[in-house]
């Protein structure tokens, strides 16, 4: 009962609204035109103050993690361009290259972490 006494209630507010646009713009164009433009104007201001005061701050935090992944994905990924080099350049420098990374290299840690649930709590549905 209480649903249908507010959905006709809202019914009414939105035939009204309706009712007075359509009445403001037959009777003074000018000024519905000019009230609409500063309803966009200041909704545009506030919008601007809120996002340059709260939601600024918070993207630039989110973008440098992104970008922090983004290097070390290329670094994992990244990939050795083969170049145009003679058999003896080869076997010259990559061998001393090879044991320097191998003794250098130590294995770094994930930067994931692994979130442990509540699998024993569960409720075995199919014994009910």
């Amino acid at each position: 009962m209480f649903r249908n006494k507010l959905s006709l209630l809202i019914y009414v507010l939105i035939g009204l609204a309706v009712l007075g646009f359509a009445t403001q713009l037959l009777t003074n164009t000018a000024s519905l035109l000019m009230n609409l433009l500063l309803m966009v104007v200041f909704g545009v201001i506030i919008y601007g103050v809120i996002y340059y005061a709260f939601l600024r701050k918070r993207s630039s935090n989110d973008i440098k993690k992104y970008k922090k992944a983004v290097k070390q994905s290329k670094m994992k990924y990244k990939k050795d361009q083969p170049s145009q080099k003679t058999y003896a350049q080869v076997t010259k420098k990559s061998s001393p290259l090879i044991n320097k990374r191998k003794s250098t290299t130590k294995a770094k840690p994930t930067h994931l972490k692994v979130i442990d649930g509540n699998k024993p709590k569960r409720k075995n549905r199919a014994s009910f």
